[in-house]
């Protein structure tokens, strides 16, 4: 998400402008005058507001949700450059001010069929404008909405299981990545070296996934959130390379940091991956506790229900499961039905997985419950 270190009458018109509000009604939800936003409108970076209002417009910037933020960035992108040389400006070619609305548009129905597994749809959203302008005719805002084009082709990628090839995650995260860098996006930037180690981590490059995830912990690039989510990572990547116990110790600080930033996905996914280190240590009984918690984080408790999220939390309830001898028929049962769900909406890896501890679990009685 965006963050502004300074604002100035620029970057709060480009909040009015994400918000889809009147400058009257901008000002109410500010609680300052019409007049005072006004002036932003008008003098734009040549006029700073007040430090106590600046406060009130990070919050108002905090509380956004993911559309407003990516037309707020977009809007930085289009207004924030009005020197810009004839070589940056939109061409008879490339968009018009109408197209940049519909392409940010397409990409808030991307997030959201994202979540929802629905990739076909995605796609086609993606390659409707991918396939329609090259970066060389764009301007800044043209680039910034191609570079999270690619990036969200590479998040479609990576939950489909594509770790290599031409339209493999990876592919696409670098092409991202190199617009970032020239449009001097360093949090974009970030971002994306952390989904890079994502697919690392999925690819099996463990000791490079938790190197990179380790770094990106501490990187003031990163928001809070994001860093807490890197913690968490290396956890993960420890786990799976056996080093249980210290994973466990490195993911219950990530879990205080969503406690701490009230954000309950991640508390959840935290705790379903604090139940998976305890299951390769043994330690079952609190392995069971943990996933019962996770699970537990249903409805009213502000944690998305996806069938990504419930692939997941099956495939670690049943991985617990298949670990002791007598909960092995329960686990096979509970895995199963997380291979249908997966199966059905094409999320590969997952399956993959599944079909992974399934092989591991045969003959083996798994280890000692504690």
């Amino acid at each position: 998400m965006a963050t502004v270190h300074h604002w100035t009458g620029l970057e709060a018109r480009a909040l009015r402008v994400a918000l889809r509000l009147s400058v009257r009604a901008f000002a109410e939800r500010l609680g300052v005058g019409v007049r005072t936003v006004s002036k932003w409108e008008k003098l734009l970076g040549g006029t700073e507001p007040r430090p106590d209002t600046q406060a009130i417009l990070d919050t108002a910037l905090a509380r956004a949700d993911a559309a407003v933020h990516l037309r707020f960035e977009t809007a930085l992108a289009t207004d924030g450059n009005p020197g810009a040389g004839p070589a940056r400006r939109i061409t008879a070619t490339g968009p018009r001010a109408w197209e940049y609305e519909s392409w940010t548009d397409d990409l808030d129905r991307v997030a959201v069929a994202l979540s929802r597994q629905n990739f076909a749809f995605a796609d086609a959203l993606l390659s409707r404008w991918l396939t329609r302008f090259t970066p060389v005719e764009l301007d800044e805002a043209g680039l910034y909405l191609f570079a999270r084009s690619t990036a969200l082709l590479g998040d479609l990628s990576r939950d489909q299981g594509a770790v290599a090839g031409p339209r493999s995650a990876p592919h696409s995260y670098l092409a991202a990545r190199s617009i970032f860098v020239q449009l001097d996006i360093p949090r974009r930037v970030a971002q994306l070296e952390l989904s890079l180690a994502v697919v690392a981590e999925m690819s099996g490059k463990l000791e490079i996934a938790a190197r990179r995830y380790d770094v990106l912990a501490v990187d003031e690039r990163l928001s809070r959130r994001d860093r807490a989510r890197a913690r968490l990572w290396v956890g993960t990547a420890l786990s799976k390379d056996g080093n249980h116990d210290y994973a466990a110790r490195v993911m219950l600080e990530a879990t205080r940091d969503f406690a701490d930033l009230a954000e309950p996905d991640d508390w959840s996914v935290a705790h379903q991956k604090l139940a998976l280190a305890h299951r390769g240590a043994g330690e079952l009984s609190t392995a069971l506790h943990f996933i019962g918690i996770a699970r537990g984080s249903g409805s009213g408790s502000g944690v998305s229900d996806t069938p990504m999220q419930r692939v997941r939390l099956d495939t670690a309830h049943g991985h617990i499961l298949l670990s002791d001898p007598g909960t092995r028929d329960d686990g096979l049962a509970v895995l199963d039905r997380a291979a249908m769900m997966a199966a059905h909406y094409g999320l590969r890896h997952q399956l993959r997985s599944i079909e992974g501890i399934k092989a591991d679990g045969e003959g083996v009685s798994g280890p000692r419950r504690r």
